[in-house]
């Protein structure tokens, strides 16, 4: 009989609607039952694309006495860590706070009003490895409840106490924090310093098993090396990026990046895929290109967004959230080959060199079977079999469409088809980022497609929505949701010119600074004001996989300003850098993101404004001389020539076209170098620009 949960939306509370444990979702209905009942709540926090949810799931969930026990003893909560990332953030760091790690699944054991006593991640069903059994667990818990109220809750509310302190950590204090370009540009270079030393010169990347992409810092550090021109600096980058693009994380068949991988080397991952790291990795692919020119970063960029249009893409326009990393019962199966397999697919010569290349064997490195990666230089390999690398590079990208078809006709890893303001904001930025600089007309057009559902799906009164799932949206949005779509927007405004994202743009902006900014200290919370009330208001700037709320706000704070000329914006902007720049300073990996807007802060801007019709292909021109340079610190504006200038744009007055052809202005602090009209000439002054 299916519990509570067969009436939501979310795929990954959708799995659980057929276990026998009597779930409830998060809500005042579960809530009041505790309190009612003094039953302590067991809330479970996952995600549909878990690995290790899955085999919890299946061990103890579905498991008639354990589920009979967690009935008896507890209110049993199951959320969703994607639906709702302020109940993962507070109860994941009681968690780390009560066993010194987190992960998921998560589970905690609270008291009726939410007070976290007791928790931990996966329990196995029998006692191993030093991990108690999960039936053991919840006795325990129980008895402890029953005997020691008293203890738990003290301990519990002490928890909830330091928790709420963290809030006010010394680490965000403004004290001695004057500010100053000077005091910025150390530590920058002391972040960069860091990071270059803890960077895996062998393999690429940071630090050991398991080894996650860390795009934020990566990306940061590609922005340093434009500032500075220090080789290391970029070598650190480009060599993590040419590892990952040819290891095991990334699917060489069909595009796009697994979560992270198990090993040290790139070799083995978890094999879901999630669309913000598709998403951040695309983005970074893109922006080394535009550094290096190097055409296996625009390929590896391009492979990605393809494969993010191919499989993620709703009807609509947006994006899924994920793709898990199990089918047909077993991680990873959709994925990896055998040589038989291989064989029976390819002519015998182009499976033997596929084979090579990507070190497929009879012994394989997954279970008896091979993930492909790319451990050999091809140039090598075609000099050994005295072939043109042309003809290796055709002959394997012929095998690869061939066994893409054939992977295809597999059982797929289930789709998590809720769609995300936050993770869109990610993916949207970078579709339309590339489509400018590629000149990808589908990326561009994905992208305002895209953010036409955001805004038309997903806000109402003004408010907009964190998740949209089964026709509706819901969950008031969070800090990331605003900032990553306020990016997007300018972004789309930059490859478009269309004045229609301006509006947007500004709405965007005044969103972050009315639901979530803290004047009185400085500081952006991640969830509004008026929002539900928790045990903590949730406020996490540090980053890890994805960009924190702050540093996206900050970031389109920044960026608006300068669109805008609005001091408004770019003091609270400068305000929310000083509340945080101890921290910058003592953890610069957890502030990739943040730290690239204090670059962004220190960096002079440049501006470039576009006079002509948007259709015309010397605009198109002129405009992707602008978008195909790396400028992270860049502002663009446009308008047709018979357009009146849009209300607030100072880059756009007086600014008129040359001889009746469309024109480019670059300008510094809004004064403008000569105007120009030739593609060749705008390049020549943009080059020219420190």
């Amino acid at each position: 009989m299916a519990n509570r949960l067969s009436s939501e939306s979310s795929p990954y509370l959708l799995q659980h609607a057929d276990n026998p444990v009597d779930w409830y979702p998060w809500g005042e209905e579960a809530l009041k039952l505790s309190r009612d009942t003094d039953r302590p709540i067991f809330l479970s926090i996952g995600y549909s694309a878990c690995h290790w949810c899955h085999v919890m799931e299946r061990e103890s969930f579905e498991d008639e006495a354990t589920a009979t026990l967690m009935n008896e003893g507890f209110v049993n909560i199951k959320v969703d860590r994607e639906e709702r990332p302020d109940l993962d953030s507070i109860y994941m760091q009681a968690v780390q706070a009560m066993v010194g790690q987190g992960g998921w699944p998560l589970t905690v054991f609270l008291t009726p009003d939410g007070i976290p006593f007791f928790g931990g991640t996966y329990f196995p069903p029998e006692a191993r490895q030093g991990m108690p059994a999960f039936r053991e667990v919840l006795s325990g818990v129980r008895n402890a409840y029953a005997t020691r109220r008293e203890e738990i809750t003290k301990a519990g509310t002490e928890l909830v106490v330091k928790l709420r302190s963290n809030l006010t950590d010394p680490a965000t204090s403004t004290a001695g924090v004057t500010g100053s370009s000077d005091e910025w540009g150390a530590l920058l270079d002391k972040a960069s310093r860091t990071l270059e030393t803890t960077a895996d010169s062998r393999y690429g990347g940071f630090g050991g098993a398991p080894k996650f992409p860390q795009p934020l810092n990566l990306s940061f550090l590609l922005q340093r090396h434009a500032a500075t021109g220090v080789p290391s600096t970029l070598e650190v980058v480009t060599n993590a990026l040419r590892h990952m693009a040819r290891g095991g994380i990334r699917d060489h068949l069909g595009g796009g990046f697994h979560r992270y991988s198990v090993d040290a080397h790139w070799l083995v991952p978890h094999f879901e895929k999630m669309l913000y790291d598709n998403a951040l990795l695309a983005r970074l692919y893109l922006n080394a290109f535009q550094v290096t020119r190097d055409e296996e970063f625009r390929s590896v960029a391009e492979q990605t967004l393809d494969y993010v249009l191919r499989d993620l893409r709703s009807p609509a326009g947006a994006f899924y959230s994920a793709r898990d990393a199990d089918s047909e019962g077993e991680e990873g199966l959709f994925y990896v080959w055998t040589p038989d397999e291989i064989e029976a697919l390819l002519p015998a010569q182009d499976a033997r060199l596929f084979q090579r290349c990507y070190a497929v064997d009879r012994q394989g490195n997954f279970e008896g079977r091979s993930i492909l990666f790319l451990p050999h230089d091809l140039a090598a390999v075609a000099r050994s079999e005295e072939l043109p690398l042309d003809e290796l590079k055709s002959v394997l990208a012929g095998a690869r469409q061939v066994l893409l078809a054939a992977r295809d006709g597999r059982e797929h890893p289930l789709l998590d088809d809720k769609v995300l303001a936050n993770w869109n904001g990610l993916a949207l930025r970078a579709l339309a980022e590339a489509g400018g600089a590629l000149e990808r007309e589908d990326y561009t057009s994905a992208a305002s497609k895209g953010v036409d559902f955001i805004l038309s799906e997903m806000r109402r009164e003004d408010t907009l929505f964190h998740v949209f799932a089964g026709g509706r949206a819901y969950v008031p949005g969070f800090l990331d949701a605003s900032g990553a779509i306020g990016n997007a927007l300018i972004t789309v405004y930059e490859t478009t010119l269309e004045p229609r994202w301006l509006e947007e743009i500004r709405w965007a902006t005044e969103q972050v600074i009315a639901r979530f900014w803290d004047d009185d200290d400085a500081v952006f919370y991640d969830t509004a004001e008026a929002g539900e009330t928790l045990v903590v208001r949730p406020r996490d700037p540090t980053e890890s996989v994805t960009p924190s709320g702050l540093s996206l706000a900050v970031e389109l704070l920044q960026r608006s300003s300068h669109l805008f000329d609005d001091a408004r914006f770019r003091d609270i902007a400068h305000r929310a850098l000083r509340s945080h720049a101890a921290g910058m300073d003592r953890f610069p990996s957890a502030f990739g993101g943040l730290l690239s807007a204090v670059d962004r802060h220190i960096t002079a801007p440049i501006e470039v404004a576009i006079v002509g019709d948007r259709e015309d292909p010397a605009t198109k021109a002129l405009l992707h001389t602008v978008l195909i340079r790396y400028r992270p610190n860049r502002t663009v504006a446009g308008r047709a020539p018979d357009d009146d200038v849009p209300a607030g744009i100072a880059l756009l007055h007086a600014r008129e076209q040359v001889d009746g052809r469309p024109t480019a202005y670059v300008c510094e602090s809004y004064a403008c170098r000569t105007p120009v009209t030739q593609p060749d000439s705008l390049g020549e002054q943009l080059d020219a620009l420190p």
